[in-house]
């Protein structure tokens, strides 16, 4: 606790439908960062509508579990990653939140420290990213930083583009970050996969480059997704961050059209997208 100097620590872990990886995650830091370093305070699984086991997995193995339907179901509910770390907001505990994917399987527990060193030394750090190397798990030759399929092809080309400040950020979508509650209470919080890109873009107009900071915590593997599912994630990227550097409208295309090969036919395909944002939470006190 002397090295927190009284800093109550959440984990936060998002997930759905990783019933599979998500007990090994939790009881891993849990064995580790609680009950023998007592550097976390709680661990917080939040269900983003999960089908499977999520839920039972992650409380045996010591988790505090929510659903993220169930948390203030006065301001409702929708699909998502951002939605599930934005409702965390309103049942996590500590003043610093580190975030972790529940679908790690190459990783070891110094991934919180490292996230959390900076936060815990410089009162000017608000958001600590993490980078590492990211195998794409593909076969023997895959290259060691071969995963990040949408931060190369997407974000970090945008990034550049329209947010030169932020070209420096190594990996400006991983899922391991860690940030002053305070500081997420008061963004505004796309509910789909654009969390991580518009979290740094306004750090960055909040607090200027100097409340960011990066971490290198080696290698870190995960269950890749499909194509589709990517082209997805990069249609919401793209959209969070033209809304907030360029003119895109009031009202965005919902429907992204991809192609799937159906027997020898190519075939179009609408995929929904959302683009539903969530208020800062402060102000929003049950």
């Amino acid at each position: 606790m002397d090295a927190k100097q009284g800093t109550r620590v959440s984990l936060v872990v998002p997930a759905r439908n990783e019933a599979a990886t998500v007990g090994a995650v939790v009881s891993k830091v849990r064995d580790v960062l609680m009950e023998t370093t007592n550097l976390l305070d709680e661990i917080v699984v939040i269900d983003s509508d999960s089908t499977d086991t999520t839920s039972a997995v992650a409380e045996d193995a010591g988790a505090k579990v929510f659903r993220a339907a169930e948390i203030r179901p006065d301001l409702g509910t929708f699909p998502g990653k951002g939605e599930a770390m934005w409702k965390s907001l309103f049942v996590a505990q500590g003043d610093v939140v580190v975030f972790m994917d529940a679908d790690l399987i190459d990783w070891d527990t110094h991934f919180v420290p490292g996230l959390l060193g900076a936060l815990l030394t410089d009162e000017k750090v608000a958001l600590v990213k993490g980078f590492y190397q990211r195998p794409l798990l593909d076969g023997a030759d895959a290259g060691e930083y071969e995963g990040g399929r949408v931060t190369e092809l997407v974000a970090r080309p945008l990034l550049n583009l329209l947010v030169p400040q932020l070209a420096g950020v190594i990996q400006p979508l991983a899922g391991e970050w860690a940030a002053r509650r305070a500081h997420l209470a008061r963004l505004s919080i796309p509910t789909g996969y654009a969390v991580e890109t518009t979290v740094l873009i306004d750090t960055l107009d909040l607090l200027g480059l100097d409340a960011i900071a990066q971490v290198d915590l080696g290698r870190r593997a995960h269950r890749h997704q499909s194509l589709r599912d990517l082209g997805g994630m990069a249609a919401q990227i793209l959209a969070a961050v033209l809304a907030r550097r360029a003119n895109l409208g009031d009202d965005p295309p919902t429907v992204l059209c991809q192609f799937h090969h159906e027997g020898e036919q190519v075939a179009p395909h609408g995929r929904l997208l959302d683009f539903t944002e969530r208020p800062p939470a402060d102000g929003l006190a049950g």
